[in-house]
């Protein structure tokens, strides 16, 4: 049985921990959007940081990678059960950095021609 949009809102909320806020939107294609929003920090103002990044790939995992990176960088002494996907999360970015900096395109990408 797949999980329902609140269920998956729920487990997402549960992994990135107290500072989260998690709410899941339905994206182009009917996608599930993940964004999850940081309780105590802003960006632009009064604005509250959150992971997600429009036109780019917002789905759990790389949402829940970009919230690792935000508590490692502005929360170094949270404690949440994403944190254990740390050094998975950071072995994803090298390969992009990698991919990127070969010229490949993106995973969904089709290349030119």
């Amino acid at each position: 049985m797949v999980a329902s949009r609140a269920a998956r809102e729920r487990k997402a909320a549960v992994q990135a921990g107290e500072l989260a806020k998690v709410r899941i939107e339905v994206g182009a294609g009917d996608q599930f959007v993940y964004k999850v929003t940081c309780t105590d920090c802003t960006t632009k103002g009064d604005r509250p940081w959150s992971t997600y990044r429009s036109g780019e790939d917002n789905g759990f995992m790389a949402a829940m990678d970009r919230w690792i990176f935000h508590l490692r960088e502005k929360h170094p002494d949270s404690d949440a059960p994403c944190l254990e996907f740390r050094a998975a999360a950071e072995q994803r970015l090298q390969e992009e950095r990698e991919r990127r900096a070969a010229g490949r395109p993106d995973a969904g990408e089709q290349p030119a021609g």
